[in-house]
């Protein structure tokens, strides 16, 4: 690297670091998730607000890509984490509620998502229109787990019935809604990438379930683990070589990190789980996520829309809160929930947040979205988030739903829940 672009990616982390932080702390204080305020300073940054020619002269072209690779590093982590916290208890759980919830929560969006699509194929994606109808049904389909953990321990309802009912929902939809977008990476391809390599990919999940979980539990169970420094090692190296694994089989490096974290053993002393989050969590929500959201406002430029884009950007809205909260409605009261209960549900299914923003990096990214339908996704991102805090305040003053009597059956499996952490980036 020169002199200059060591001087300007240090100076540049040196903002990102403030302004998100900053941004973070003010967006907490309004009663919304910090990483809402994260995301909208990474927006700000970029071309909307202060133009090209400012952002060009603050971030360099030549520095960009340092940025990137730190950035992809922070979420590869992130993702880490939300494999690590995604509890396969809660996938378990097997009460009908919690799978009609999640399906039709996913499903319906995914399905009026392919509709718009079809609406705005011919103005963004003249080319890719499979992939793209595909992967605008994903887009729309997806609820944020880690955000609506966050959520609900905030609100003290993590240990309630709805609650247990939100997150095994959340849980779920959360494991459909990468699975999709896996099957649509595949479809789609990458260039460079030989399509012969996906048919691997079943083994590979295979190898990682059935090979490596046995034999990190095997080691963890025998005390290899419990120094900081193994442990750290492992967790690292297998974090690495997972992503490398599913970049060289077609999809996204970060269904490798996602998948690491999942297979990470449970029960024997926890020193992976416990290590991979304890040693990686401060670092990677102070310094690298923040850079990632920065890169991804830098692709956000609001400014270019015309009369038709914010026509679009209202349609992108309108069918993202509808179809997502409407569904989600529909099938709370379908097993016997009220209608306050139900309504609950369905504004915590609504939330996208930071999982959101990383299925649209992947899809521009691919090539699959362009500009300015990517910053109309973001925006809604951001919206669909910003609106679950005060709709669900609204909602809890007027009671909680557990504690009036319901004909929907037993509690949720595991509820009142177990203490767990609610993970600090899962904001």
């Amino acid at each position: 690297m020169s002199a200059h672009q060591v001087q300007f990616l240090l100076l540049d982390l040196a903002l990102i670091v403030v302004c998100a932080r900053a941004a973070g702390h003010l967006f907490q204080r309004l009663g919304q998730p910090p990483v809402l305020g994260e995301i909208t300073a990474g927006i700000l940054l970029g071309p909307t607000l202060f133009g090209q020619e400012v952002t060009d002269a603050v971030f360099p072209a030549d520095v960009r890509p340092l940025l990137a690779a730190l950035a992809n590093v922070g979420v590869a982590l992130f993702m880490l984490g939300v494999g690590i916290d995604l509890n396969r208890d809660l996938l378990r759980g097997g009460q009908r509620v919690v799978t009609t919830l999640a399906t039709t929560s996913v499903a319906v969006p995914f399905a009026a998502g392919t509709l718009v699509a079809l609406h705005l194929a011919e103005r963004h994606a003249p080319e890719q229109r499979l992939g793209f109808i595909l992967f605008m049904g994903v887009a729309m389909s997806v609820t944020a787990f880690p955000v609506l953990a966050r959520i609900l321990a905030d609100r003290g309802l993590n240990r309630t019935r709805l609650g247990g009912i939100a997150l095994c929902a959340a849980a779920v939809a959360d494991v459909l809604a990468w699975s999709m977008l896996a099957a649509v990476m595949a479809v789609v391809g990458r260039d460079g990438q030989e399509p012969w390599r996906l048919v691997l990919l079943p083994a590979y999940v295979a190898v990682m379930l059935w090979a490596v979980r046995p034999a990190l539990r095997h080691l963890e169970e025998r005390g290899r683990f419990q120094d900081r420094g193994p442990a750290l090692t492992v967790v690292l190296t297998g974090l690495l070589l997972s992503s490398v694994a599913t970049e060289w089989l077609g999809l996204h490096f970060l269904f490798g990190a996602f998948l690491f974290g999942a297979v990470l053993p449970r029960g024997t002393g926890d020193h992976l789980r416990t290590t991979a989050t304890q040693e990686t969590r401060q670092v990677t929500l102070i310094l690298l996520l923040p850079a990632y959201f920065l890169l991804a406002g830098l692709k956000v430029d609001l400014s270019a829309l015309d009369l038709g884009g914010f026509g679009e950007l209202a349609l992108v809205l309108t069918v993202a809160v509808v179809g997502k909260s409407a569904s989600a409605f529909a099938a709370a009261r379908l097993h016997g929930l009220g209608n306050h209960d139900s309504a609950v549900l369905a504004t915590l299914m609504n939330t996208r947040g930071l999982t959101e923003l990383i299925v649209l990096t992947v899809g521009v990214e691919t090539g699959i979205l362009d500009g300015s339908l990517y910053s109309m996704m973001v925006v809604m991102a951001l919206v669909t988030t910003a609106m679950a805090g005060p709709a669900l305040n609204r909602l809890l003053r007027t009671g909680l739903g557990e504690k009036r009597p319901s004909s929907a059956g037993p509690a949720a499996p595991g509820v009142p829940l177990p203490a767990r952490r609610v993970p600090e980036d899962a904001e």
